[in-house]
């Protein structure tokens, strides 16, 4: 649509992976020369282990690291680890070429098959690695199957490499007590980070100037914009950069504003007000009067009034709403904080949230419960309501648009927003409630605040609903926007040698969070170090810095509320 607008020989920011456009930052250069030597000579057998969210380019690194293996090395390539072990021995003998037909039915044939394989490699002079995507799926007798194969060695090296890629859910995976001893075969490990904000612009200028550019579009502000909204995710960076350049070539203009930036992020992320209108005319008539005063309430007109219940037929769960209570972070539980507050600018996050007690929940009459299907009927009237939902989580009926517009950029208005990439495990960790943006023919997003097993809370207060997991897993990536209440002039980043009221809240919080700290309440060294260790804990990017990130995670770990629920009656 715009190449030769912009004159390029080809679209610079395809998600496809094409060899032609590996961009290798440093964090990808070290992730790589780890595989590399892990399969290299100077590996010594055993596991690599190469981690990081969705989007930050571990397969692109696969890709690498293929195409630069030693010689004399061979490869087994397995994509999906969904399987048993024993057909997980079947795949690698495979992917070796190894004849299965009269042995697949046996585990202990197939490991016969691959031993003599391996023997055989190893008098020619040849490794064999197997390369595993996705590994977070493997089941725990998966991998120990396959750490019972490395036990196959010479006196002086072992006969198989087995390299791990994953989410960050396999570091957890391999810290169960279980499998201790394959986490002692680790010998190369390395967790992958998004790009910072230095690279995310080297990134860009990169992919425009392989794609044919003799200039590049998009402004110092556009690419600031761009790590903004994309959190340094290259995957995230592709999909607003092209839809940043079909607006700016849509209004004819050659170079790409921040403004764009942030218009096809929401298009993105959030989905347009625009977009979801073309769809109100469909619903019944009782579903656009709700919208309506949805609209009315999202817009602080009916702030006393108590949001309207979707007519959508649901099987709507009983949750009732708390009384109010006072959290870890209202400034008035800080045990250490300035007589006088400096300036507004200082002022402390002050959340006020609601109860997460867990209410009963018979679980072995669960399947006998009809749940709720989520059909695009609720989806498309849902999709103002979702803010009021969240501002109530809050207990702050008046903070609908406020939580809107934080999400869309502007964290000026007393709330805070933050667009992350992660697994149902990662928000299980985070424990708060979040939003998932969904992914279909157009962007929708629904706020989720409970998980239990299989089945998820969806929906607000007043009128949730209970769907199992698999209802969400085909249109939800991975994308999700948490929001909380911070105090209108928060410092974007807080470090070593600050001081003031944001100082002294994160070192309360930091004295309730597992393995607190204790060394009191300068931000010097030691906090900084500490901080550098709590932020690998949480598979952070260790720079020893409060960022958004970095205070989410404190934030959830040090507060009472709100939290996931575990439990509810449905």
């Amino acid at each position: 649509m715009y190449l030769r607008y912009f004159n390029l020989n080809e679209a610079p920011f395809s998600i496809t992976p094409d060899p032609a456009f590996v961009f290798l930052s440093p964090r990808h250069r070290d992730a790589l020369a780890h595989l590399l030597y892990g399969i290299g000579k100077g590996g010594s057998g055993g596991f690599v282990q190469l981690t990081g969210e969705v989007g930050t380019g571990k397969t692109t690194l696969c890709r690498c690291l293929l195409e630069q293996v030693p010689e004399g090395t061979r490869i087994a390539l397995v994509l999906n680890p969904l399987v048993t072990p024993q057909e997980l021995l079947a795949d690698i003998s495979e992917e070796l070429g190894i004849d299965v037909t009269d042995t697949m039915h046996s585990s202990r044939l197939l490991v016969e098959g691959l031993t003599r394989y391996l023997l055989a490699a190893h008098e020619n002079g040849e490794r064999v690695v197997v390369v595993i995507d996705e590994a977070q799926n493997l089941s725990p007798e998966a991998l120990e199957q396959v750490r019972l194969l490395t036990n196959l060695e010479t006196s002086k090296e072992k006969l198989l490499q087995i390299v791990l890629l994953g989410q960050p859910e396999l570091r957890e995976l391999l810290q169960r007590r279980n499998l201790r001893q394959l986490a002692q075969r680790i010998t190369a490990r390395y967790h992958l980070a998004p790009l910072g904000l230095k690279e995310t612009h080297l990134y860009v200028r990169h992919r425009m100037q392989v794609a044919g550019a003799e200039r590049n579009p998009f402004r110092r502000g556009a690419m600031n914009a761009l790590y903004q909204r994309s959190q340094g995710i290259p995957r995230l960076i592709n999909i607003i950069a092209d839809r940043a350049l079909v607006a700016a070539f849509a209004q004819e203009k050659l170079e790409v504003t921040a403004s764009m930036v942030h218009a096809a992020a929401n298009e993105v992320q959030l989905g347009e007000k625009q977009v979801r209108r073309l769809h109100w005319p469909w619903l019944a008539g009782a579903a656009v009067v709700v919208l309506g005063v949805l609209l009315w309430l999202a817009f602080g007109m009916g702030k006393n009034s108590k949001p309207a219940e979707s007519t959508v037929a649901v099987n709507q769960p009983q949750v009732s709403r708390p009384p109010a209570r006072i959290t870890a972070l209202d400034s008035s539980n800080l045990s250490v904080k300035p007589a006088v507050a400096e300036s507004p600018s200082e002022s402390v996050i002050e959340p006020s949230g609601v109860s997460a007690e867990p209410m009963a929940m018979d679980v072995a009459q669960k399947q006998a419960k009809a749940l709720a299907e989520l059909g695009p009927q609720w989806l498309d009237g849902y999709q103002i309501q979702v803010w009021q939902d969240v501002a109530d989580v809050w207990q702050d009926s008046t903070a609908a648009l406020n939580i809107e517009k934080a999400c869309e950029g502007n964290s000026s208005l007393g709330y805070a927003c933050l667009r992350d990439q992660g697994s149902w495990a990662k928000i299980r960790r985070l424990d708060l409630p979040v939003i998932l943006v969904l992914q279909s023919d157009r962007t929708q997003y629904v706020l989720l605040r409970g998980m239990h097993d299989d089945l998820l809370l969806l929906g607000g207060i007043d009128a949730p609903i209970t769907v199992e997991q698999s209802a969400l897993d085909r249109h939800w990536l991975g994308a999700y926007l948490v929001a909380w209440p911070q105090a209108k002039g928060w410092p974007a980043a807080v470090k070593r040698g600050d001081d003031g009221v944001a100082v002294a809240t994160i070192m309360q919080m930091a004295q309730r969070v597992e393995y607190p700290y204790r060394g009191g309440l300068v931000f010097g060294e030691g906090f900084e170090t500490w901080l550098k260790g709590f932020q690998i804990r949480n598979g952070l990017d260790a720079d020893g810095i409060v960022g958004r990130n970095t205070l989410l995670h404190l934030m959830t770990a040090s507060i009472e509320e709100p939290k996931l629920l575990q439990a509810w009656e449905y």
